[in-house]
């Protein structure tokens, strides 16, 4: 194998790759990045047999073939070659020789022979449909924190994706706050919905933000897959009953709040100097002294006390919640204003972004 290539398309490709190969595998081979030259392109692939990745990088070929590389140190390497425009790659005695205008280096390889095929989905009997990157992205962004971290019940620690009245439905729960954004698509089929463990969300938001074309969705038994033009990206699916999230999503309010984002947002920042090791929160908001006080108390550093202004309606309330829940939903909420609706001292808070519908957000609250 031996090619010239652009270094930083090199670099950018290798280092979404590299991300997706399996740290801890028993196999060295799945610690590498799979570089294939062939034709006039450069197939960059890597795998941790849980979610594939094949991305095409136009080169010049000289000589076709194949190499498996530790893509951490070509990654590495290649961004620091500032200044260098283009890069050679050549196997040499089954290692790889990279070459640019001030220096020559030698990455030990490995054979490309053992290296796993990426799963392929049946086009002809896959769902399919299509959707901007940006908008799938928008959608896992806004859900994907709001997953469980621990995998003892997977489809806790997933996101779940549907069709429903022309929009897809992005929902992520942990058990004790939920997530749930709608995105709006010219056309899906018809499926239930699928479960996209919430690391391998994580990696797709990666591999296809920034991305602005439309990329094609196919969903298979066990399995879906993003393709764009230049990116084929495949992930398991898990199998499992999500939550009726509907269910516990109050219907009726007794105390409404709106407040400016960035006052909150400021509140919440002196919160994480005085909050305990539960990182409790107190909310007590009074309409009738139109009133709004955000409180946290550490007993080895200290307490505080912020006001906000805001627009009140319903009964005086004071609850308790975890901020990082709350802080956590912050940068999926597109408003300058915010909408707090406290459905009773022990019931589940829900926060909208004022003037957006398309994304609602549940916190549980904490026992003083």
């Amino acid at each position: 194998m031996k090619l010239e290539t652009i270094r930083e398309r090199l670099v950018e490709s290798i280092q979404k790759a590299e991300k997706v190969t399996s740290k801890n595998a028993t196999l060295p081979v799945l610690k590498c990045v799979l570089l294939e030259a062939k034709g006039s392109s450069l197939l960059v692939r890597s795998t941790n047999l849980d979610i594939g990745l094949e991305i095409n990088l136009p080169v010049k070929i000289d000589q076709e073939g194949s190499v498996a590389i530790p893509g951490n140190i070509l990654a590495s390497f290649a961004s620091q070659l500032t200044g260098e425009k283009a890069v050679v790659l050549e196997v040499k005695e089954g290692n790889l020789h990279v070459k640019s205008s001030k220096n020559s280096t030698v990455i030990k390889a490995y054979s490309s022979e053992d290296y796993p095929t990426i799963p392929k989905v049946d086009t002809d009997t896959s769902k399919t449909f299509k959707i901007s990157a940006t908008a799938f992205v928008s959608g896992l962004k806004a859900v994907w924190y709001s997953s469980a971290t621990s995998t003892i019940k997977p489809e806790l620690s997933s996101v779940r994706v549907y069709p429903l009245d022309g929009q897809l439905v992005f929902v992520a729960t942990d058990g004790f706050r939920l997530a749930e954004k709608r995105i709006q698509v010219k056309s899906l089929p018809e499926f239930t919905h699928i479960l996209i463990p919430v690391k391998n969300a994580a990696e797709i938001i990666r591999i296809f933000d920034g991305i602005d074309e439309d990329i094609d969705i196919y969903i298979d038994e066990n399995q879906i897959a993003l393709i764009s033009k230049d990116i084929y990206l495949v992930s398991r699916t898990i199998e499992g009953n999500f939550p009726d999230y509907k269910a516990i999503i109050p219907k009726e309010f007794v105390t409404e709040a709106i407040v400016l984002k960035q006052d909150l947002a400021n509140a919440l920042k002196i919160s994480t100097i005085f909050s305990d090791s539960f990182f409790h929160i107190k909310f007590l908001i009074d309409p009738t002294e139109k009133k709004i006080q955000i409180t946290t108390k550490n007993n080895e550093v200290g307490e505080s006390s912020t006001d906000l202004q805001g627009t009140l309606t319903g009964e005086k309330i004071d609850i308790n919640f975890n901020y990082r829940y709350i802080n956590d939903a912050m940068v999926s909420l597109a408003s300058d204003s915010l909408n707090f609706s406290f459905s009773g001292s022990n019931k589940p808070l829900v926060i909208k972004a004022v003037g957006d519908s398309s994304f609602t957000y549940l916190v549980m609250p904490m026992n003083r």
